[in-house]
């Protein structure tokens, strides 16, 4: 199990790069637009990621 947590978080961290090293400046501004967000739209956006993130894993199991 361990290693797939390992293999998991490294390629979350691929994905996660992959944006700023293709586009810096959307990426940028991407962020620039996120941190004006108010902390309910930031939770939002994060309980909807992680109930994504639940439902493909559920469906791929």
């Amino acid at each position: 199990m361990t290693d797939t947590l390992f293999a998991a978080f490294a390629l979350m961290l691929v994905l996660e790069g992959v944006l700023p090293f293709i586009a810096p400046a959307i990426w940028r501004d991407t962020f620039r637009r996120v941190i004006q967000f108010t902390d309910g739209q930031i939770r939002f956006i994060g309980l909807a990621s992680m109930l994504a993130g639940i439902i493909l894993l559920m469906v791929f199991q």
